[in-house]
């Protein structure tokens, strides 16, 4: 039975949509219960994979518009999808003093690699999956970026600035790279390298793509897409792996996040991860207390005639 959200407009479905708005929904509940929120093409792919479409563009067409009247009507939740890159910024006011101290101690952040020998980056084709690269990125302390197709030469400068810091702090700096395995996702990772390296000033710079790769295809069997005839690179790529290329987004979200966890514990020295974890506790216990007693600390003021 469907969940009922707020109804903006009534939308009439027939029994094929119907069908397919409560596969939509048990879908994204399953994967946020993991801790997921898929993008609209994320989910998309859940569905070829599940064969309940075909892969054809018409068929994503018709579920976006199927999931836009779902939310409407009432019947999907609005947060159920994420739609990356149409944000509003604003400020968020707290006039509450107790409020703003409760849980200072954890602004206090060590950086938890400072003391490693490895400086990393995790890098994502699309920012459609900023969101499923974040979470393990976070977790681990490691500086992450949505590319957005070919990195722009700005960003790609300013990249290359903070290998060369890395590496004149002694450091072995790996960029980990994640794009489609399409004419242009292979050619992203060779154009990221030798510009990380022309603006780095150094050879020095690793650079690691983890997905998606050939092995992962033929393991995970993601939908096929025809290879784009337009593209440049075609030919090459037609030539070497055939007529096929296979999105990122088809991936399941914890297989990304399980592909950077992996790659990034390789370069993780776990005895100095805790000792940095441990100092920063310890750090931290002062803050905390302040937070515990701030009314303390208020009435303390207002005796001393300090405010």
């Amino acid at each position: 039975m469907a969940e009922f959200f707020h109804c903006y407009r009534h939308h009439r479905f027939h029994k094929a949509a119907q069908k397919t708005v409560d596969q939509a929904n048990a879908i994204l509940t399953d994967l946020r219960a993991q801790g997921y929120t898929l993008t609209l093409r994320q989910l998309y792919y859940q569905f070829v994979k599940a064969n309940l479409i075909p892969n054809e563009e018409k068929q994503y067409k018709r579920l976006g518009r199927l999931i836009t009247n779902a939310r409407e009507a009432g019947i999907m939740d609005w947060n159920a999808i994420h739609d990356l890159g149409r944000t509003v910024y604003g400020t968020n006011p707290e006039e509450n003093p107790a409020r703003v101290v409760s849980g200072i101690e954890r602004k206090l952040v060590f950086d938890q690699w400072a003391r490693q020998d490895t400086y990393l980056e995790v890098w994502v084709e699309k920012q459609a999956l900023e969101g499923v690269i974040s979470r393990p990125a976070s977790r681990l302390h490691v500086n992450y970026m949505a590319c957005k197709g070919y990195l722009s030469a700005s960003e790609a400068w300013r990249a290359g600035l903070r290998f060369q810091s890395a590496i004149q702090e002694g450091k072995h700096p790996i960029m980990i790279h994640l794009a489609d395995h399409d004419p242009s996702g292979l050619n992203m990772t060779d154009d990221n390298t030798s510009r990380l390296r022309l603006f780095a000033e150094s050879q020095g710079v690793e650079v690691r793509r983890i997905a998606l790769n050939m092995d992962q295809v033929e393991h995970y069997n993601p939908p096929p897409n025809p290879a784009k005839e337009t593209d440049s690179r075609a030919k090459a790529y037609v030539a070497e792996y055939g007529p096929h290329s296979w999105e990122l987004d088809a991936l399941e979200p914890k297989v990304i996040d399980q592909l950077i966890t992996d790659t990034v514990n390789e370069y993780r020295d776990m005895e100095i991860w805790d000792q940095v974890l441990a100092e920063q506790a310890e750090a931290r216990r002062p803050l905390e207390a302040l937070g515990q007693n701030w009314t303390k600390v208020e009435n303390f003021m207002r005796d001393e005639g300090l405010f």
